[in-house]
């Protein structure tokens, strides 16, 4: 099974050339994943000569059973919650509030880490395109459009160079646009469509968003 990309910088001049009606845009912005989306999303911001940033989201895990998801905390102070596992479960307000507070700690740790002393995009009535290095079940994804629905975005692009077939298609439903650059069967995992898949570190997302930041300065002051 041959890799589609070499490593996350080529997958996101790829993807860039699928977002091309997004270039040179003032109300766009591209917002990437981190840790593995900021390389895909700083070559697609790079490539549309548009803004970056970047979109943290803490799963809430049900304690216990830390992969189960009752929900999700995200950039910009947002939480959503799955009502479905809260309510099959029977899990208390204070037991999810606990939770939420543990995450949050993480998430603005990372916020500042990431971000320095710049200041988060005003994403009202913007066209943003949520980005990650690929698509399997989508989890992460679905949190990050649902939380960033509410911070009142005009329109929400959803894009990945590679993609499990059904889960970009769940994706039409949840967002205004999907684009999923390949989706190849079988899917089985992201990693295996890249030759170099190794993790991307706190210090690389750094240098991406402070070049980005040098290089669109605009895009913090909307």
């Amino acid at each position: 099974m041959e890799a589609l990309f070499q490593d996350r910088k080529e997958a996101g001049e790829l993807l860039a050339e699928e977002l091309s009606a997004y270039a040179h845009r003032d109300d766009v912005l591209v917002l990437a994943l981190p840790r593995g989306g900021v390389p895909v999303a700083y070559e697609v911001a790079r490539a549309l000569d548009v803004p970056l940033d970047v979109f943290v989201v803490r799963k809430l895990g049900v304690p216990g059973y830390e992969e189960l998801a009752m929900g999700a905390v995200a950039s910009g102070d947002v939480r959503v919650l799955n009502h479905e596992i809260v309510q099959s479960l029977d899990i208390s307000d204070e037991l999810i509030e606990q939770v939420t507070a543990a995450e949050r700690q993480e998430l603005w740790r990372r916020e500042r880490l990431y971000r320095d002393d710049r200041p988060p995009n005003d994403l009202t009535g913007r066209v943003v395109i949520l980005v990650d290095d690929g698509l399997a079940t989508g989890a992460t994804m679905k949190a990050a459009a649902e939380a960033l629905r509410q911070r009142g975005p005009a329109r929400i692009v959803v894009a990945v160079p590679v993609a499990a077939s059904p889960t970009c298609v769940e994706f039409r439903d949840l967002v205004d646009e999907v684009i999923c650059a390949r989706t190849p069967e079988p899917f089985r995992a992201v990693g295996i469509w890249y030759e170099d898949f190794s993790q991307t570190t706190d210090d690389e997302v750094r240098m991406l968003l402070q070049r980005a930041a040098q290089e669109h300065p605009a895009g913090a002051s909307r």
